[in-house]
Parts: structure tokens; sequence; C-alpha cells
């Protein structure tokens, strides 16, 4: 139902990446996110963390932590379904950085967040049957 999941997270100078790294380990705890240093806007140094799941078991694990979502992110991700699905099939979330630090999952809407994108099983790739396919999945994982 998912083909890989590309994640990243940026760093900001007033946050300790050791923190952030854990609260990647919350959605992802085997993966070892690659790190880019860029400048910001004011010249402050920006990191930022990323990597890709392509492994079946890391997938399922993910997928298998949407039924323990709270109800804001559930109704959240069902609304705005179609709008979160471009028309290559990829399903974007945006999960809070200080909630996963805790160890727990809320879909976010503003940016200081872990930026998921998510690429769909969908043949051929269009948004309609990527649509139906995440909708079943989330009716699996009791999501719906």
């Amino acid at each position: 139902m998912i083909h890989n999941i590309s994640y990243r997270v940026f760093v900001y100078g007033t946050e300790n990446e050791e923190k952030v790294r854990e609260a990647i380990k919350t959605i992802f705890p085997n993966s070892l996110p690659e790190k880019d240093i860029n400048e910001g806007y004011y010249g402050n140094r920006v990191l930022i963390l990323h990597d890709k799941i392509n492994k079946k078991r890391e997938i399922k694990e993910f997928i298998r932590k949407f039924e323990n979502l709270d109800v804001d992110s559930k109704t959240s991700i069902i609304k705005e379904l179609n709008n979160k699905l471009d028309d290559r099939g990829n399903l974007f979330l945006r999960f809070d950085k200080q909630e996963a630090y805790m160890g727990n999952l809320s879909v976010v809407e503003h940016g200081d967040s872990i930026h998921l994108k998510i690429k769909i099983a969908a043949y051929p790739a269009k948004k309609e049957i990527a649509i139906k396919i995440a909708i079943e999945m989330l009716e699996e994982n009791n999501v719906l």
C-alpha cells in the first residue's frame, strides 16, 4: 500500500538536535537520518535531518501507529485527505515535534514539525486511485 516514506525536519539554533532525533525515533525507531547544514534567512544555522524509509517492516510499523492517533489527528487526516494528496499519489503529513519527543503522535498544520511524504502504491499513479487506497489503509488501521 505504501512504496516508501520520506521525511525531513528542521532543527533551529534554539533546539537541541538530540531531542529532535528522539522525536524522529518516536515515528521511525530504526531511522538514521542524514544531516544537511544550511543558513537561515537571518544567517542563523539550520540543520535539516532527513531519511527515506523503504523497508516494508518499518513501513508496516509506521502504519500501525495510526491506530493510536488522537481523535483530532484522525479527523484532520480524513477531512484533509484530498488536499494532502498530490496528483502523483504522495500523501503529505506533518507531525508535531514536541509531541513526538514526548512519545505521542499528533498531526499538525504548522511548519515547525516533522514533514512526511508518503508514496502511496497506486497503479496507475493517479490521485483518485491513491485516495481510494489511502482510505482502505486508514480503515484497516482503525482510523476511519
